[in-house]
């Protein structure tokens, strides 16, 4: 073999081992406690706690992983009643925004938006925002919130950079039935 197909060969061989070991090893996220349909990047850890939410404490469910430097979240709340779905989407994006050290009177600022979908879910918000966590250390979120069958949804990237590819993959995938 001659000396110039050396450097190819282990070049592949090298690809092909990177490729045995991804970043991201994307799995389908099964919970039959809800109907969203969703890929996470990560084996997700379950939790769950009382948070105040839209002026009521409410039981906040939540899987989350990390991978490739990104925290991935899907969390929902149960939403009575009595209680408008916008109004809770509303409050839950102020204090996302709060926790990156953004003022509650830019909650609403469009330069936040980002075309967020997810088909069969109504209404639906997205946020895009940077920021810094407690700790000083800058930080982006990518989050969508939404509602369907009377929960009310966050999906979110957080991290110090968000991939335009990795985003897609995780928010083009989520869906309801």
């Amino acid at each position: 073999m001659s000396l110039f197909f050396r450097p190819l060969i282990w070049a592949a061989l090298a690809l092909t081992l990177a490729a045995c070991s991804p970043t991201y090893n994307w799995r389908e996220l099964r919970d039959d406690a809800i109907p969203l349909k969703a890929i996470i990047p990560c084996k997700p850890d379950r939790g769950e706690r009382v948070v105040p939410l839209g002026g009521q404490a409410r039981t906040l469910r939540m899987h989350s992983c990390e991978a490739g430097g990104q925290t991935f979240a899907i969390g929902w709340v149960d939403l009575p009643a009595e209680t408008g779905a916008a109004e809770v989407l509303a409050v839950w994006r102020q204090a996302t925004l709060a926790n990156l050290g953004i003022d509650a009177d830019r909650a609403t600022d469009p330069s936040f938006d980002w075309p967020a979908r997810v088909p069969g879910a109504d209404p639906v918000r997205g946020l895009d925002a940077s920021g810094q966590r407690q700790d000083g250390v800058a930080v982006q979120v990518r989050a969508a919130f939404f509602v369907h069958g009377g929960r009310a949804y966050q999906a979110a990237m957080y991290g110090q950079r968000i991939p335009t590819e990795v985003a897609a993959n995780f928010f083009e995938a989520l869906r309801f039935p």
